[in-house]
């Protein structure tokens, strides 16, 4: 284990994840439901959660990538205990640890051209062989190699076992055996001498060592060879968990026009990272029936046991179901912080509006922050009732109406404004007309606020306050 990464004081060193992106995009939904299970895996043994950036790929990794998926994590509240490790800054271990295998025989150089390897799958095509690298260049007992090419720079290649099988009993999967004569002889390190992405992997998972890798299903092909090159290396092999992938409703695979976006474009759209968490959870592990639970319960829970074999199906509906419920649990105050910036990007403003107030009125139908913001303009934006839509004055501000509503403003001018004396003082208009709830109520909504529905009007005039109320009302 390499000096930078020795376990945490305090934690339990028999349980050491990891979660290790490819800073080449955003962070999305199977990333972010990775780093979930593994974090949460790690939080109930008390053991250790390392985050680990793997930029190897120079072209597309990028550090807005690499901002993006830390942003990601950050919101998640995916606390790491260490990291984040960069594979760009450890090429030196690298280079190390390949000059050993060489040296040892469990890797040797290739000169073979990506023209002649692709000639040799077609030869193995044509016979009704499996197409792969035939060992031109592995060394073996009596065998001469070919001259080697004059200026041409080799690829280094790990020497796997050409017999036996390699097995593993999967976390979520069950046992799985891969036959070794399935596996060629892998490329762990390119011509210019980088290493490449499962060589790297080995070595970290080694050098931090990680004793349990969870990850998507996608990396099943990879376990077995990286098995076979931890054995070289005489490491000690990780537990290995696959999870099957998420689909969309469709039942295809999860793709941008399902909402495989960013995590962070759903912290714009407005959902609450609780939620989120709440919900990943719930994509492919469960605990009996449970849908509604914590982070502490979700920790004291977790078990690979519970994660499903089979795939999970993104449904935006049941996210807002859940983000709704944890809208309606949250503090009017914490929500009225959460909320405010939203406003303020609607060109709103909260000044002078008793926002926590408006919260507790609004939350108990909204799904979304966003939702939350745009219901909240009816207080924090500005109003003029010349705006009120033609048709619905003409169908709600009759004469009778606009009458109606004069005598209710007459008679506010002097009220103390509570919720409760602007509810008696409709239920005394009401029967002093002799109409029902909506021949007032609806008007009053209209006039004031330039919309047929909105929660309890009585309500709403209350937190809007009476200077503004009663000069909507004489405006009309």
């Amino acid at each position: 284990m390499s000096a930078d990464s020795t376990p945490s004081s305090g934690r339990n060193p028999a349980v050491r994840t990891r979660f290790a992106p490819s800073p080449t995009g955003f962070l999305h939904l199977g990333g972010a439901r990775t780093a979930l299970f593994s974090w949460a895996f790690a939080r109930h043994h008390g053991g250790t959660f390392v985050l680990r950036i793997e930029d190897t790929d120079v072209e597309r990794s990028t550090p807005e990538a690499v901002q993006a998926i830390l942003d990601g994590m950050q919101w998640l509240a995916l606390e790491h205990d260490e990291g984040p490790f960069y594979q760009m800054r450890r090429m030196d271990r690298y280079r190390e640890v390949l000059a050993g295998m060489l040296a040892a025989g469990t890797a040797y150089q290739c000169y073979c051209t990506p023209g002649e390897i692709e000639a040799m799958r077609e030869r193995a095509r044509a016979g009704g062989r499996k197409p792969r690298y035939d060992g031109t260049w592995r060394p073996e007992p009596g065998k001469t190699l070919p001259p080697v090419p004059e200026g041409r720079k080799p690829v280094l290649r790990f020497r796997n076992p050409p017999d036996g099988e390699v097995s593993w009993n999967d976390l979520v999967k069950g046992p799985i055996t891969i036959a070794n004569a399935e596996l060629d002889d892998l490329i762990i390190a390119r011509p210019d001498g980088t290493p490449t992405y499962n060589f790297c992997v080995v070595v970290d998972d080694w050098d931090m060592g990680i004793t349990h890798v969870i990850r998507g299903d996608d990396h099943v092909n990879n376990t077995p060879r990286q098995i076979n090159i931890l054995q070289a290396l005489g490491a000690t092999l990780p537990e290995y968990g696959h999870v099957p992938m998420i689909l969309g409703p469709d039942g295809e695979k999860l793709s941008k026009r399902h909402g495989a976006v960013s995590v962070m474009q759903y912290d714009e759209q407005g959902y609450l990272p609780e939620a989120m968490i709440n919900y990943l959870a719930r994509l492919g592990w469960s605990h009996g029936d449970d849908e509604i639970f914590s982070r502490a319960q979700l920790v004291e829970w977790f078990d690979t046991r519970n994660l499903s074999k089979s795939a999970a199906q993104w449904d935006p509906k049941k996210l807002n179901w859940v983000n709704a419920h944890y809208i309606k649990q949250s503090a009017a105050d914490e929500l009225a912080a959460r909320v405010a910036p939203r406003i303020a990007r609607r060109g709103g403003s909260a000044e002078g509006v008793d926002l926590a107030a408006v919260m507790g009125l609004l939350k108990e139908r909204a799904e979304t922050l966003e939702q939350l913001a745009d219901d909240a303009m009816l207080f924090c934006g500005a109003f003029d009732p010349a705006a009120i839509p033609a048709e619905l004055a003409a169908q709600h501000l009759t004469d009778a109406a606009r009458a109606m509503l004069r005598d209710f403003a007459g008679q506010a001018a002097d009220l103390e404004w509570t919720r409760e004396n602007i509810a008696a003082l409709m239920k005394a208009t009401l029967a002093k007309y002799g109409v029902k709830m909506p021949a007032l109520g609806i008007p009053l909504r209209v006039a004031v606020i330039g919309r047929a529905q909105t929660p309890a009007i009585d309500a709403v005039l209350a937190l809007i306050g009476r200077e503004k109320v009663l000069a909507r009302l004489h405006a009309i």
